[in-house]
């Protein structure tokens, strides 16, 4: 019965969503109609059942009919054409974006007693289940980290504008499931709904130029404003509360183990227009945002804080402190409350003005203002202990608790900001100071034994380096300024403000040492005359290719090993953060040993790290695309060996992985509630495997993954390094070009002007295959490499199946395959092929890719034990077939446009209309995919 019962509740829930899709599906039809006549809806549900039709039977004459249809589309009504399938694939995320939040809602509804998986609750019974006492829990809670970091990385192909209105028509489409309104309130919102979509029809989806680097931080800045402020505060609150229910002996507070950093303003690897003006410029911006929503705050904290001294006793601290302030604060910018019997309330006005006058230069070394985070706190605890002393407890708990949880969280700076820099800049800027020194002629031709020599006895040397008197290059002046930068802002803003400093392709303990000197030069790093060192800033090496995952356990123990070094780590509280490329070492060596080979390196750099006694924190550079390590923030925890996840975990957040997790706050507390419930899962795991050797079984495992890794290494470089005609089919066959040219980020797509494979960005490789629906970085030679160990042998295969079940690691890959190949589409991909001009080279490639293809998903479809991709993820599954038939004709058109704007380029002219439409059919196929790089 009650099996009858979910079964309905899903189906009613599944109807729901149909009837939301179907509401804004006519809703963009009344809008073709008012903006295009009735012929324009008529071409446009002709097209829509033809590739419906094409999609449940698939007939040679069919799909020539339907390329017909495309192609003989006019101009104007194509234009038209793209943007109505564009629109309505946008339509259709914001219903499913609803929907998660409607099914979680319904659960809590119905579920009663019942704890559902994936929640804090759940992963806190858990531990109390497992038998750890409150004092157990209590480690396992001080010891969990996540930061999660917002990075400028081009792949969010929406402007801010029409997000703006997705968020608009979200809040009405809610709007829909309430009981209560009337007849004519239901007609006003759908008035409502019907001017939003003429506005998203009527409002240009593509930015007329790229962005600045603070228009980026800018739209960043929106998410901290609209989501972060106010979610993160209740995902604390729910730790706490199920801590409470199942450890009820101990007061709880949780540690701010959960946040958000930053690297909009801070990282500038192959970026020129990210200098040390604009990183302080953006710590101003996000001091001066959070600065305004705490006093937001406070105004809302005035209407519940009007207790009066007639009635109540406030504790003589407080009258305390609102006497200090008189004495030192003076109320310019905020009006004096002159009514003295309420105390709270001439209280907060002079910490309105105390923030006010943070962002006034001209109040900076005076008591007028707050100089550290912890005197706003302290305020707060001030007012929080009053309001105890006259029971008046549920303000103190509902209002001041959680303000004190926002300070502790985002402080006078927001998000900490991480510095990223290319390991190259650090070393010529470093050649040249050296040779202006006379210390050594030639720096960079140095062995790497001689540079480590050299570097370590530089960080001993208490002598600086440079001269104010000395002339360098631009490039080192601004290399050096950064450093003055940081150790300006952590003055300013706060320690916190900048911790990190990233090392693109660390390729050596030297490109490690090198941003230590430059701390050390502007004191960041200090050495005293007892041997004391204090470090505020740490060299984060970030290994990306697959050479690099092998060589960086060596690195680590090198570093280690030397005492100045292992000194600084020991004044960043024996923590050091070293991050992971997913991208790169994705495009280096294929998916499987990408996945692989990252999973080894955690492991063996976790030993490395272990013999010295150094912590770790793992930052996981992922993309949200699949060839970029893309998968759910919780699955992405989970997947981690649970040795690794000590130190804590970074993982960045990127793109349009911002904009779907985190636009609707609904939506973001559940990813960060999964993501919390996953973290202490995984603790709980680290626990419980501590002193345990891995069973023989998982070491067999472990052996037969890395033998499909290897074949399935040289299987992709075969194909991608040793073919000499791939990167010629590669930039004819995709939208490689044209991506190149839609205004997403401020950041170039190459980091330098070359053609060459190894100096294309990740973004734009992955980009222009998921566009071009071949997906190839996130499948191909994975079935190449499952059949090196398969062989068509019953009993290899059964072994398979077994890891499967109960290998995280193998699930998680197989799964991330069963993604990757419901999502592509050979049969479209061949008609982007057709573009490759030599059609020698096109057979050859496409033979390859499309033998690759099949063999994979052959195999993946045994692992599974399914018939279909996606069977054992049926509401997945249906996701994505019913969005295929309206992503296949915009891919049709993109092909069409391409060969038509190629063609009209490679004749002297540049048809700006064509190249238009080409950005429009990106756009639409990146909503319909939920996909770019």
């Amino acid at each position: 019965m009650t099996e009858l019962t979910e079964t309905a509740s899903k189906s009613n829930l599944n109807n729901l969503l149909r009837r939301d899709i179907r509401f804004l599906g006519n809703i963009l039809g009344e809008v073709l109609v008012h903006q295009g006549g009735n012929e324009l809806l008529d071409i446009v549900e002709k097209i829509r059942e033809a590739s419906k039709s094409l999609r449940s039977v698939f007939l040679p004459e069919l799909h020539e009919e339907f390329k017909d249809m495309i192609n003989s589309l006019e101009p104007e009504i194509r234009h038209q054409v793209i943007r109505a399938f564009a629109i309505y694939f946008q339509l259709v995320n914001i219903a499913e974006q609803n929907h998660r939040i409607r099914r979680k809602r319904d659960y809590e509804r119905s579920a009663g007693e019942t704890v559902q998986l994936n929640t804090i609750e759940a992963a806190v019974k858990e531990l109390k289940d497992n038998g750890f006492d409150y004092r157990e829990a209590e480690e396992i809670i001080q010891g969990m980290s996540l930061e999660l970091v917002m990075t400028a990385h081009p792949t969010e192909a929406m402007r801010r504008a029409i997000l703006d209105i997705h968020k608009r028509i979200a809040d009405d489409v809610m709007q829909l499931d309430n009981p209560t309104l009337t007849f004519r309130e239901r007609e006003q919102l759908r008035e409502k709904l019907l001017n939003e979509v003429i506005t998203l029809w009527q409002t240009d989806e593509l930015r007329d130029r790229k962005p600045t680097v603070l228009d980026e931080v800018r739209n960043g800045m929106y998410y901290f404003h609209e989501t972060f402020f106010h979610v993160l505060p209740d995902v604390y609150q729910e730790l706490e509360r199920c801590l409470g229910k199942y450890y009820p002996e101990h007061l709880w507070h949780a540690p701010t183990y959960l946040r958000f950093g930053s690297w909009i303003g801070g990282d500038r690897d192959g970026n020129p227009s990210v200098t040390s003006d604009i990183t302080w410029q953006t710590l101003k911006m996000q001091r001066k945002m959070v600065v305004r929503e705490y006093q937001r705050t406070l105004a809302e904290l005035f209407k519940y804080l009007s207790f009066s001294t007639s009635i109540v006793d406030v504790t003589d601290e407080l009258l305390a402190s609102i006497q200090k302030d008189r004495l030192q604060v003076t109320l310019n910018k905020t009006p004096k409350w002159n009514n003295e019997k309420e105390p709270y309330r001439v209280k907060l006005t002079y910490m309105t003005e105390k923030l006010n006058n943070l962002l006034d230069e001209n109040k900076k070394d005076t008591l007028e203002r707050y100089t550290d985070v912890k005197e706003l706190i302290d305020d707060l605890k001030i007012i929080d202990r009053s309001l105890r002393h006259h029971y008046a407890d549920y303000v103190a708990d509902s209002y001041i608790k959680r303000m004190i949880r926002q300070v502790e969280l985002f402080g006078f700076h927001t998000a900490t900001l991480d510095i990223r820099q290319h390991s190259q800049e650090h070393e010529n800027a470093m050649t040249e100071i050296l040779a202006n020194m006379n210390i050594v002629s030639n720096y960079a031709e140095l062995s790497e034994a001689d540079k480590i020599k050299l570097l370590e006895q530089l960080l001993n040397d208490p002598r600086p380096l440079t001269s104010p008197y000395q002339e360098y290059s631009a490039s080192t002046t601004e290399c050096l300024n950064v450093y003055r930068t940081v150790f300006n802002a952590q003055k300013e803003f706060g320690a916190k403000c900048i911790t990190s400093y990233l090392i693109s392709m660390a390729e050596a303990a030297s490109d490690v040492l090198e941003v230590m000197v430059f701390a050390k030069e502007v004191g960041l790093l200090h050495k005293e005359a007892d041997g004391t060192v204090t470090c505020t800033l740490q060299a984060v090496p970030l290994f990306e290719t697959v050479d690099d995952l092998h060589a960086a356990p060596g690195i680590m123990r090198q570093l280690f090993s030397m005492p100045i070094y292992r000194q600084s780590v020991a004044a960043m509280n024996d923590l050091q953060e070293i991050m992971l490329g997913y991208s790169d070492s994705n495009k280096d060596g294929g998916v499987v040993t990408a996945n692989w080979e990252l999973r080894v390196a955690l492991k063996q750099i976790t030993a490395a790290a272990n013999e010295f006694g150094v912590k770790l924190k793992f930052f996981h550079g992922r993309g949200g695309a699949l060839g970029r390590g893309g998968m759910p923030l919780n699955r992405s925890i989970r997947v981690q060996p649970a040795e690794t996840i000590g130190g804590g975990i970074k993982i960045t957040e990127q793109g349009e992985v911002i904009s779907s997790r985190y636009s609707l706050r609904g939506i973001a507390y559940r990813s960060l509630e999964q993501a919390t419930s996953a973290l202490i899962s995984a603790s709980i795991e680290a626990r419980l495997i501590k002193n345990h050797d891995i069973s023989p079984q998982e070491k067999n495992w472990e052996e037969i993954c890395a033998g499909i890794s290897e074949t399935s290494l040289n299987k992709y470089q075969d194909l991608v390094f040793r073919e000499p005609d791939f990167l010629k089919y590669f930039r004819e066959s995709t939208p490689l070009v044209e991506v190149g040219e839609l205004n997403i980020g401020s950041r170039p797509s190459k980091r330098k002007n070359s053609d060459r494979f190894e100096d294309l960005r990740a973004i734009p490789w992955v980009f222009a295959w998921t566009q071009s629906r071949y997906l190839f970085p996130a499948w191909y030679a994975a079935g190449t490499g499952l059949q090196t160990f398969y062989q068509n042998k019953e009993e290899n295969m059964k072994i398979m199946q077994d890891m499967y079940q109960n290998f995280t690691f193998f699930r998680s890959l197989i799964d991330t395959l069963q993604f990757a190949i419901i999502k592509a589409d050979l049969v479209i991909a061949k008609e982007y092929a057709k573009m490759c001009g030599d059609d020698e080279v096109r057979g050859r490639i496409f033979k390859q890719i499309e033998h690759e293809f099949n063999l994979t998903k052959e195999l993946v479809l045994q692992i599974v034990g399914v018939t279909e991709i996606l069977d054992n993820t049926p509401s997945l599954q249906e996701s994505i077939r019913q969005r295929n038939p309206y992503i296949d004709p915009l891919s049709y058109l993109q092909v069409q446009l391409l060969t038509e704007l190629r063609a009209a380029r490679e004749a002297g002219r540049d048809d700006t209309i064509l190249l238009r439409e080409v950005l429009l059919t990106i756009n639409g196929i990146a909503a319909g995919l939920r996909n770019t790089g």
